[in-house]
């Protein structure tokens, strides 16, 4: 026996593991069928994976003896046009007792015909669904709610509204704010700031496993913290309260940025003058220099924030700004004396 529900169906009267299992039970006695083994998922899922649905296929592809299988209906068995053709190769007797129909091998064309159509509205469905919820997720990121699960800092709970929204995690939010704040003076690596969260006690929410160092990473690079976010390649200004400022945020990337240029520094056999000390003025990632026809020294964005059409920039252009520059500047009596000391 199989049987499935959704979370959400679960509270719904019919859609119950019990009450599946009971009219399967109550199907298998009065048929005189033996249950060998009952198999149930309590899950969404649109792909094949569910747990218990590939132990089931694995038991029956071990116990040849067993024939038959019972079920509530086709959408309790089948989420995808795979399920169908991993157990059509079972040949196994399929009864959906709720359906009032038995499909075996030697089941008439006309009931195999039939069944590959519920079985493609059952796949409608589960794509309908997605469908939907692609819809509202986008509709709630153009109103400003954070449309998914919240990043590490945040909560996700029930806004006045009714919507889910995120507010910030009192005991996550301000070790969340610890790490840009140490980052940002540019005195910790990656690897200590991560050591310094799980002395802290950063974990993650549900295993309640520290955090690891790319977790740290992802996290200083997420601009959600800073009251904005990025959704399906767009921006959008978030409602929830942000936890650092956006000049916090700025800080942070242009320590990542030039951490990065300076291990493409260390590994280039050219000592580029301005690797490290220059940004892009399009998207604020930072320039790395590349030698043309084996003379000619050429800056260009790194893209790591994505594609990026800032045009390559010659150094000699760069050293012409750098110098206008210096010449601006003008240092009293006292800065003098506090270089020399």
């Amino acid at each position: 026996m199989y049987a499935r529900v959704s979370s959400k169906e679960q509270e719904k009267e019919g859609f119950s593991i019990p009450a599946q299992l009971k009219l399967l039970s109550e199907y298998a006695s009065c048929n005189g069928i033996r249950v060998a083994e009952e198999f149930v998922d309590i899950e969404t899922a649109k792909r094949s994976g569910r747990t218990n649905f590939d132990k089931m296929i694995a038991y029956l592809r071990r116990h040849s003896t067993v024939q038959t299988l019972l079920v509530e209906k086709t959408d309790r068995l089948y989420r995808n046009l795979k399920d169908w053709v991993t157990i059509d190769d079972l040949n196994v007797e399929i009864h959906f007792v709720k359906e009032g129909t038995v499909l075996s091998t030697e089941s008439r064309s006309s009931e195999k015909f039939m069944h590959g159509i519920k079985v493609l509205m059952a796949k409608n469905y589960i794509d309908n669904l997605s469908e939907e919820t692609r819809k509202g997720m986008l509709e709630k990121a153009e109103q400003g709610i954070w449309p998914s699960c919240a990043p590490l800092g945040y909560d996700n709970v029930e806004g006045p509204s009714g919507k889910r929204i995120i507010e910030i995690d009192p005991i996550a939010g301000p070790l969340i704010v610890k790490l840009f704040e140490w980052y940002a003076t540019g005195r910790y690596s990656l690897r200590e700031i991560g050591l310094k969260a799980r002395e802290d006690g950063l974990a993650f929410r549900r295993s309640g496993q520290p955090v690891t160092n790319s977790t740290v990473h992802k996290i200083l690079r997420n601009r959600i913290y800073t009251g904005e976010f990025d959704w399906k390649g767009k921006r959008y200004v978030g409602s929830h309260e942000p936890l650092i400022t956006t000049e916090l945020w700025a800080r942070v990337q242009g320590v990542l940025d030039a951490r990065f240029t300076s291990k493409l520094r260390g590994s280039s056999a050219h000592d580029f003058a301005f690797t490290g000390l220059v940004t892009c003025g399009h998207c604020g990632c930072a320039m790395v220099g590349e030698v043309k026809k084996q003379k000619y020294v050429y800056y260009h964005c790194t893209g790591f924030k994505g594609n990026c059409n800032e045009p390559y920039t010659r150094e000699e252009v760069l050293e012409q700004q750098f110098a206008a520059f210096l010449r601006q500047l003008r240092f009293d009596d006292e800065v003098f004396e506090w270089v020399s000391t």
